[in-house]
């Protein structure tokens, strides 16, 4: 379960709820079909039309990367990995690394182990390997542009759903008491459509830009490990390497946990 992601939702419905009934709202005026209806099946509506089907039918597996972590090797786990490795190409030749194969659960990082340990040579395993991450980009790419485009949509719905209450509030325009409830409903549809495309939508495209970034950065450590371990590269080398991609922090510790099992 990716916690930001759930404490985030919760919080700006508390924030927002909250900040209502401090302004003297009453939170019953949310319950409005009409403007649910507008923002909800227009926003869905909207996407439907932008966006080409195998892309849409992606929805459902999108908001499952938006709640669940992904379970893929952490930099921190792979750099000692690496190393191990190493020495054992070092010690026994990389064919000895074909039994380490069955020990590794990520698909992507298997591969290219496979490839080593099949004798490609390195421009053909970083070839196979970059595109394989360049086609999964552009997947993520295209799910984040969905969430992106339905946080454009949404409150322009806002203000159309807006319009539209106040051309029915004009059939009031003889009973005070029911203009005004008409005006305040005319304006939830807004409310709704602010709060959707930037409280979930936009946000929600910005967690799946920096979820592609982050795996893409740990493709590519795997990208530099398996190539020097293919290349023969001390274990030693292999670490100070691979620890170019960790903050500064990190490294720093990572360091000195190397240091006290090496002591």
């Amino acid at each position: 379960m990716d916690k930001t992601t759930l404490i985030g939702l919760i919080l700006g419905i508390v924030g927002v709820g909250v900040g209502m009934v401090l302004k003297g709202v009453n939170l019953s005026v949310l319950i409005n079909p009409a403007a649910i209806l507008i923002i909800i099946v227009g926003t869905a509506a909207a996407v439907v039309t932008a966006f080409p089907a195998d892309e849409v039918k992606r929805v459902p597996k999108l908001f499952g990367v938006l709640f669940k972590e992904r379970k893929i090797p952490s930099i921190q786990e792979l750099i000692p990995m690496f190393s191990e490795w190493a020495q054992v190409a070092r010690k026994e030749g990389l064919l000895a690394l074909e039994a380490k194969l069955s020990d590794v659960d990520d698909v992507f990082l298997k591969n290219g182990l496979s490839m080593a340990v099949d004798g490609q040579n390195a421009d053909f395993i970083r070839d196979v390997m970059s595109e394989e991450i360049e086609a999964m980009e552009d997947r993520h790419a295209s799910g984040a542009a969905i969430f992106t485009q339905a946080g454009t949509y949404a409150p322009t719905l806002g203000v159309l759903g807006a319009v539209v209450g106040l051309i029915a509030a004009l059939s009031h325009m003889d009973k005070t008491d029911e203009l005004g409830h008409a005006i305040g409903g005319a304006f939830i549809a807004t409310l709704l459509g602010i709060y959707t495309g930037y409280v979930l939508w936009h946000p929600f495209a910005n967690k799946l830009k920096r979820k592609s970034r982050q795996e893409v950065k740990i493709r590519e450590v795997m990208i530099e490990g398996v190539l020097s371990v293919l290349e023969g590269q001390a274990p030693k080398a292999i670490e100070q390497k691979l620890a170019t991609y960790l903050p500064a922090g990190e490294r720093a510790k990572l360091k000195m946990e190397g240091e006290n099992s090496n002591g």
